[in-house]
């Protein structure tokens, strides 16, 4: 719902988000492939980290993802897009949380893109990560479905109100919810790793 709302309103470089989001496919299926074999446990503060280190350079950067100037798209940047889309992917198909946002982040940083389009090729390149996973999961039954499906369906809607909402408001408003998505979600980690 959330790539359908963003496409209809956003114009995407397709030969940069297009190598992210095949590679990011491919990583997705492989790490929940491998999912069971992975120390997920100890993976937690090594996230935990991650995620401070992106709240704060977000805050301290005031104009960080607040103008839209992408680089001009050479063979390097489509690697480079690749490798990133791979990694992310990686980490959704064994993981998941803050996928997303990671790759907001990384759109900003690396291609310049602002808060808008970042989250649009975001979710276009998350998109494909969750059905890669899915790809996996459902058919190995992994998936319980009386919880799956209530928390689908208000996804869907939680994506056409925030999607709406993000175009509406602009970058200003994403960088806002960025910034309380991190909160939230370096919140649960800590509270996971230090509870246990």
């Amino acid at each position: 719902m959330a790539v359908r709302q963003y496409l209809k309103r956003v114009r995407l470089p397709w030969s940069l988000v297009l190598p992210a989001t095949i590679c990011a496919f491919i990583a997705s299926f492989c790490g929940a492939s491998v999912v069971s074999m992975m120390p997920v446990h100890l993976m937690k503060p090594l996230i935990l980290i991650l995620l401070i280190v992106i709240a704060v350079y977000t805050f301290i950067k005031k104009d960080f993802g607040s103008i839209h100037r992408p680089k001009k798209i050479t063979y390097r940047e489509r690697i480079g897009a690749a490798l990133l889309g791979a990694a992310t992917g990686f980490y959704d198909g064994i993981f998941g949380p803050g996928a997303g946002s990671f790759m907001s982040f990384l759109f900003i940083r690396f291609f310049a893109f602002d808060f808008l389009h970042a989250a649009a090729a975001a979710r276009v390149v998350n998109f494909m990560t969750n059905l890669a996973a899915l790809s996996f999961f459902v058919p190995s039954g992994h998936v319980i479905w009386m919880y799956a499906l209530p928390m689908a369906a208000c996804n869907m809607v939680g994506g056409i109100v925030g999607a709406r909402l993000a175009i509406r408001g602009g970058v200003r408003v994403i960088r806002i919810l960025f910034l309380c998505l991190m909160v939230v979600l370096i919140g649960k980690f800590a509270y996971d790793i230090f509870s246990t």
